[in-house]
């Protein structure tokens, strides 16, 4: 295998050693490079031999000298030097077989490339590994991994995630965990299919990773409006989740007596459905389950109170803004705008949830609210001088919305500035008074 140089970074060791644009990288220190892992791994050391393949299909040695984290300075085609693998899965909750018609092309990959996870913190299924990356994992100890588990029943997951090979497959994670490669686990909860019994027989079977596995978010299944023909899923109501979460906090509370840690946790979504009251930031330990939304409430109201604690208040500071976000969310949101307006009485901030018209009112989260329900639905309302969003609702790039809404049409839809911010009490107020202090 060789991968393709795209550009030689200038004054770079590459460049230096004459190594040029279009030629062709065969190997590091006789290791043949695939994709990013291997060309990131084996680029490490001081003392470099790479084979280099020029444009007249002749082969030279380069040798390099370099620090020992310093980078040879070479760019290839893709990020991963490599196409991204999609998913080999049918899964009876996968939420891409849920939108609708119409969307940009990339929303409808489904990614299962464990290189992914590794780099970005993606899920995978472990049904799309073959034995060289099992062995090059464990080789290389690229670690931490984060696996989408959902049931380590074998024959559920199969069900579950429509692959004859799903449960064969979770006899990698015990090679993982014996190599003490740290596992990071995901559980999709559906209503009366993995949850319940099935839910205590997999935390209780993930409990003998330890102590390899570092943590497990249980999230619940989201759907929305566009299941036609899709397997049937019924959403939790009030009851179900509140079960759901006591066997989740059962399960927590043990592991803290016999192992010290929690690594077991409920999405916020649960405990909203559920009634019940989210715990405090204290017990989310690290907070290493922010992405699946779990604590990102508890840790946002610590940050915001924190920070606001530490300020005096200041009388003269007027103006009106307006904070937009998911209908779960906007009590929290609104708990935290009461105190802030205690300090800071000339500083109005009005709270809006945005009902999810474009996905279904059962998605109710904040990150996966579009441009056309914010526009739509504030369109006629008074938001004041600024409009903060969470950054979640847009993509990594921080322009578009799912619905291929940009930022820019939302303002100029709402003739407002629209500002982003992330999942960060500190953020939140500091944009908070500098309206105030700028308005």
């Amino acid at each position: 295998m060789a991968v393709k140089i795209t550009d030689v970074i200038k004054n770079s060791s590459a460049d230096k050693c004459g190594i040029k644009a279009g030629e062709t990288l065969i190997s590091i220190d006789n290791h043949d490079i695939i994709d990013v892992l291997d060309y990131r791994f084996y680029q490490l050391n001081t003392s470099l031999s790479l084979i280099i393949r020029d444009l007249s299909g002749n082969t030279r040695e380069v040798r390099i000298t370099k620090q020992e984290y310093d980078e040879i300075g070479l760019d290839f085609e893709t990020y991963l030097m490599d196409k991204q693998r999609p998913c080999k899965n049918k899964c009876i909750f996968c939420f891409i077989d849920q939108l609708p018609k119409g969307l940009r092309k990339s929303l409808y990959f489904k990614d299962d490339d464990s290189r992914l996870s590794f780099l970005f913190g993606n899920y995978i299924t472990l049904t799309n590994l073959t034995e060289h990356e099992i062995d090059r994992i464990i080789k290389m100890h690229i670690s931490p991994i984060n696996v989408s588990v959902h049931t380590t029943n074998p024959e559920l997951r199969c069900k579950m995630m429509g692959n004859r090979f799903a449960g064969k497959t979770l006899e990698v994670l015990e090679r993982f965990a014996k190599a003490n490669i740290k596992i990071n686990c995901q559980i999709v909860s559906c209503r009366g299919i993995n949850d319940g019994e099935e839910l205590k027989r997999t935390l209780s079977d993930l409990e003998k990773l330890l102590p390899s596995l570092e943590s497990v978010a249980v999230v619940p299944v989201g759907l929305t409006k566009f299941r036609e023909n899709l397997f049937e899923l019924q959403p939790y109501d009030m009851q179900s989740a509140a079960e759901t979460v006591e066997i989740i906090e059962s399960f927590g509370n043990r592991y803290i007596k016999e192992h010290g840690r929690r690594i077991v946790f409920a999405a916020d979504e649960f405990y909203i459905k559920a009634n019940k009251t989210i715990p405090s930031a204290e017990f989310y330990e690290s907070f290493d389950q922010l992405e699946n939304g779990i604590g990102m409430i508890a840790l946002l109201k610590d940050e915001f109170l924190c920070a606001l604690e530490d300020l005096n208040e200041d009388s003269d500071i007027q103006c009106k803004v307006t904070i937009a976000c998911g209908v779960s969310a906007a009590p929290y949101m609104q708990e935290l705008m009461n105190e802030f307006q205690k300090k800071y009485k000339n500083i109005i901030v009005q709270v809006i949830p945005i009902v999810n018209d474009f996905f279904g009112d059962k998605i109710d989260v904040t990150g996966l609210i579009v441009g056309g329900d914010l526009i739509n639905q504030l369109k006629n309302v008074d938001l004041g001088e600024e409009l903060f969003i969470s950054s979640n609702m847009l993509r990594h790039e921080g322009d578009l919305f799912l619905d291929d809404t940009s930022l820019c049409d939302v303002e100029n839809a709402l003739n407002i500035k629209v500002t982003p911010i992330k999942n960060d009490g500190a953020e939140l107020l500091e944009n908070l008074l500098r309206r105030g202090t700028h308005g």
